[in-house]
């Protein structure tokens, strides 16, 4: 955990959430009233976000204690009781909504990685998020599909040179994208890996005989496609699919022997886990 990034984010989104005051719980609740909460599960799915929990409520304050029960990546079902925290009444309620809003969506994005990796067990393929991410969120996000079972892809622009079809196409093709790219890194002295997306075989071949990059990305290929794709690229490369891919035929393209498949929908296009936190 990059707990200066965490510690950043709690901060922004209590004042978000908080503002000048919790001004309902402050007129109702005696300020030394002590409380007891529980972590309800209501949902089956895997748990994720009870270490960023702990920050939450450390942040929120440091008096109050945390009893854990389960940990990230622990499959639950309802009823289940996740954590209990007991402490100061008015910080209870002040925390509950944002430990909430990021355990819920964090479980329901490692609920969703974890169905995922079991689909694909058997096989050599590992399934990767993507950029598609929530603006401000993308770092919990991400960890929730680590939790999950799933590899993390680049996390921003800065960390990985992808080059996708409108860098191709405004930088006058594919052999002209790659070398520039390689000038780039060797003029800036950066250590980043390339990767390159391709639309179909003819565009593979123009990326195999140019060369100079670390891996292949296989859009939008269909299934006889992909198997000849990845067959002539023989483990030169590291191999990726992408596009139109869903649990229900995700199986059949790790089948055609990718070494990675880029699912968007990790976090995009989840739901959460339903839980709650329920005064004892």
């Amino acid at each position: 955990m990059d707990k200066e990034l965490i510690q950043h984010f709690i901060i922004e989104a209590l004042k978000e959430d908080v503002g000048d005051g919790d001004h309902t719980s402050l007129s109702t609740i005696p300020a030394d009233t002590l409380g007891k909460a529980k972590l309800l599960v209501k949902d089956e799915g895997i748990l994720a976000g009870v270490e960023l929990a702990l920050e939450i409520f450390n942040v929120v304050d440091a008096g109050l204690k945390v009893n854990v029960f389960l940990n990230d990546g622990a499959t639950v079902k309802p009823k289940d009781v996740a954590f209990e925290v007991e402490g100061n009444a008015q910080s209870i309620l002040k925390a509950e909504r944002l430990v909430l809003n990021c355990m819920q969506r964090m479980s329901g994005i490692a609920t969703t990685t974890r169905q995922i990796v079991e689909l694909l067990n058997g096989t050599n393929t590992k399934v990767l998020d993507t950029r598609k991410t929530t603006p401000g969120l993308r770092y919990l996000e991400k960890w929730a599909v680590r939790i999950g079972g799933g590899v993390n892809h680049r996390f921003g622009l800065y960390d990985m040179i992808l080059i996708k079809d409108n860098h191709v196409d405004y930088a006058g093709g594919i052999r002209e994208a790659i070398e520039r790219a390689n000038q780039y890194l060797t003029d800036n002295n950066k250590k980043l890996a390339i990767e390159i997306e391709v639309r179909n075989l003819e565009e593979l071949d123009q990326v195999l005989q140019t060369g100079h990059v670390n891996r292949i990305l296989l859009d939008n290929f269909n299934f006889a496609d992909l198997r000849q794709a990845v067959n002539i690229i023989q483990g030169r490369f590291i191999t990726e699919a992408s596009g139109g891919i869903t649990i229900d035929n995700i199986r059949e393209y790790a089948d055609c022997g990718v070494d990675y498949i880029s699912v968007g929908a990790l976090t995009h296009s989840i739901k959460s886990l339903d839980l709650s936190l329920k005064a004892i």
